[in-house]
């Protein structure tokens, strides 16, 4: 892959007894073999800012990048419309390493991705301990036991070299390290039944020869539904998913436009979408790529003849990779659910805040994705960098220890950085100490010491109290337990029909999704009931309190009378004091009188 600044080149010279490596930003020789104290696989963002914050705290550091750019995703993939989040004062909620980049970009919303890459090697060239391997793919690890203790690289001829250091730090997009040293994890939906599930991704447009005061005028007259304006980004134009008729109907799909302005007047567009693309093939994202490649060439056709501003454009280039959202979790000794992004949850052990909403974007054409919620802040907890059974490994990307669901609002790269700089801070502090990350993640005081750092260097963080929606109701742990299944979705204003009357359908659909989502054997076996269970629904009734005993029993392969179902439902205790107290009548149901009867179905079977 040709780059447009490249680095001093990295020497490296095999021998029999020994290998020579000089620093690619000091030209100083590093005399001995290729040991280091800290290791950090990835050019990505988050990469550069574990690679920065360790170096920084004294560790002689190797960054290993492979054939991406610096900057990855950024760069590489063209992300330049940065999801930003403020904190419950209002302030920045990240900020540190990657606020310092922020400002040397401009500080808006939408960056020049000239001026990112240019902005990372700058931050990187003042480091005196950071070393710089790139073109360098990791072909194999080295463990004592199961302690990491180097990574075996292959350069551009094809060598193979051994990076040896005390510590490691995996920040690429798809947790390749972690994975190859044997750190358990899931792909894609797995911890909620939904393996299968691929988020679309997304191949930006790079468009030149774009009138932008006229695209301003557009946003302002609603064209395609307007838009928002703010410097050189523009956003909105809703109405152009249903406008546009795609040139591949059951694999693409164009929504609303985000839009950042280069500095050379051309322009970086986010707003494809394209289907079933598994993010862990390399032949098929190389297939979506030319598919996104056809489709960017009939919606650029499509927009010169109907949005003003767009009547000259041209294709100015293609990104070098997609956009994908999501691929592996690692398994961590906390894995970040749902429920602690919806209650805006401090932890003890916080590194860096989140407080993007949980945006699950669409899997298919038939569906536009789910906004589960929108947090204030929530804390990310160091334990959720810590990958299980592997030591001396940390995991700080949008792989590291979130559910599904919480990653869709952890995955985005402000907090992504926040955790890379709190890794490269940890790192410090485990050799400094001769404490193991584990070791660190059960040790207040560490962790204490950890966070002083942090806010030496710029991290915005301290202990917070947030309320939540529904906090204090009595019908709050169903929705917590339905919440962490993706079962209720509570949009950008966190809202869920707890007063409406519930729909049989309704009911149905959430103990049906919630069997399927459970992953145990129990679960399993209740599928087989779905038939029996599906027969007892009447889709426009509302649901009465028999109704739904009735539906639960049928659910677990008994078919009881409706009239005395209820009775029957608490002598298998699939009740409690508190619902029969709510419930003490054959009545209509609530939103939320059943989505707390259905939590505790979905408990007794989880």
């Amino acid at each position: 892959m040709k780059k447009a600044i490249m680095l001093l080149a990295v020497l490296a010279i095999l021998s029999i007894g020994a290998v020579l490596v000089v620093n690619a930003f000091t030209g100083e020789e590093a005399e001995s073999s290729n040991a280091y104290d800290v290791a950090v696989l990835s050019g990505e963002p988050e990469g550069i800012a574990a690679a920065l914050s360790s170096a920084r705290n004294g560790m002689r550091t190797v960054l290993i990048v492979g054939e991406e750019d610096i900057g990855g995703l950024m760069t590489s993939g063209m992300l330049n419309f940065l999801d930003v989040s403020s904190d419950q004062k209002g302030n920045p909620a990240n900020t540190g390493i990657f606020q310092e980049w922020h400002k040397k970009v401009g500080g808006n919303i939408g960056f020049d991705i000239g001026e990112a890459r240019a902005a990372f090697l700058e931050m990187m060239e003042k480091e005196k301990n950071l070393t710089l391997l790139e073109g360098a793919e990791l072909s194999d690890v080295v463990k004592d036991g199961k302690a990491l203790t180097a990574v075996e690289i292959t350069n551009r001829s094809g060598e193979k070299q051994t990076i040896q250091a005390k510590r490691f730090i995996d920040s690429s997009k798809d947790a390749d390290l972690a994975v190859a040293a044997g750190a358990p994890y899931f792909i894609g939906g797995r911890d909620i039944g939904m393996e299968d599930k691929k988020m679309a991704v997304t191949l930006m447009f790079h468009f030149s020869n774009i009138n932008w005061d006229q695209v301003i005028q557009a946003a302002d007259e609603g064209v395609f539904g307007g838009g928002g304006i703010n410097g050189n980004v523009a956003w909105g134009f809703s109405e152009l998913h249903d406008a546009y008729t795609p040139h591949f109907p059951e694999l693409t799909r164009l929504r609303g436009l985000n839009i950042v302005r280069e500095n050379d007047g051309s322009v970086i567009i986010n707003a494809l979408q394209i289907f079933g693309v598994d993010g862990l093939d390399e032949s098929e994202k190389q297939k979506a790529i030319e598919i996104g490649k056809t489709e960017t060439q009939y919606i650029l056709a499509y927009l010169k003849e109907n949005f003003p501003g767009f009547e000259d454009a041209e294709i100015a280039s293609y990104p070098e990779q997609l956009y994908v959202r999501e691929t592996v979790h690692v398994q961590s000794e906390y894995q970040l659910p749902l429920s602690d992004v919806w209650e805006n949850k401090d932890h003890w052990d916080r590194i860096g805040f989140g407080a993007y909403p949980v945006d699950v974007q669409a899997t298919s054409p038939n569906d536009y994705g789910y906004v589960y919620g929108k947090p204030v802040q929530y804390a990310i907890p160091y334990r959720s960098l810590v990958p299980l059974e592997v030591e001396n490994l940390l995991v700080a990307s949008k792989a590291s220890g979130y559910s599904s669901l919480a990653a869709a609002s952890a995955r985005v790269l402000p907090a992504g950085m926040t955790a890379g700089q709190a890794a490269g801070a940890a790192a410090a502090i485990s050799i400094d100490e001769e404490k193991s990350y584990r070791d660190m993640a059960a040790d207040q005081q560490l962790i204490e010491q950890l966070q002083a750092k942090l806010k030496i260097q710029g991290a915005n963080l301290y202990a917070f109290e947030e309320s939540f929606p529904y906090e204090g109701e009595w019908f709050y742990p169903g929705i917590r337990t339905l919440l962490n299944y993706g079962l209720v979705v509570g949009g950008y204003e966190n809202q869920l029909p707890v007063e409406k009357t519930m729909k049989e359908i309704s009911f149905a659909n959430i103990l049906s999704n919630g069997v399927q989502r459970i992953t145990n054997a129990e679960a399993e076996a209740l599928q087989e009931n779905l038939d029996v269970f599906r027969s007892t629904i009447t889709e426009e009734q509302e649901l009465t309190r028999n109704k739904a005993a009735q539906m639960v029993l049928a659910l677990h392969g008994e078919e009881i009378e409706e009239q005395v179902a209820w009775e029957a439902l608490a002598d298998r205790n699939l009740t409690d004091d508190v619902i029969s107290g709510k419930l003490d009548e054959n009545k209509s149901l609530t939103g939320a009188e059943a989505y707390y009867l259905a939590g505790l179905v979905l408990e007794d079977i989880q």
